[in-house]
């Protein structure tokens, strides 16, 4: 997270917390070996930052998770159709 977010991250009990760009806050934590996330969007960020927050977003999600953003969607779609 840190890689991404550099000079953003800092940790409260299990979970890591960013505010970068886009993402107001941004919370991370790991429970029975799956990856949890809650955001909440910058509402007065300009189109740019949105723009440079997602990509860095993205890049975080794979690299967190191994997998692309393709796989994630088929892996979610799998789990809620279970």
């Amino acid at each position: 997270m840190e890689m991404n977010f550099p000079d953003h991250v800092t940790q409260e009990n299990e979970k890591l917390i960013a505010s970068y760009g886009a993402i107001q806050k941004m919370e991370v934590w790991i429970d029975n070996k799956k990856l949890h996330l809650e955001t909440e969007s910058n509402p007065s960020a300009t189109d740019e930052e949105i723009i440079e927050t997602n990509k860095r977003f993205r890049k975080f999600l794979d690299e967190a998770t191994g997998y692309s953003s393709k796989q994630r969607v088929k892996m979610a779609k799998k789990e809620a159709q279970d």
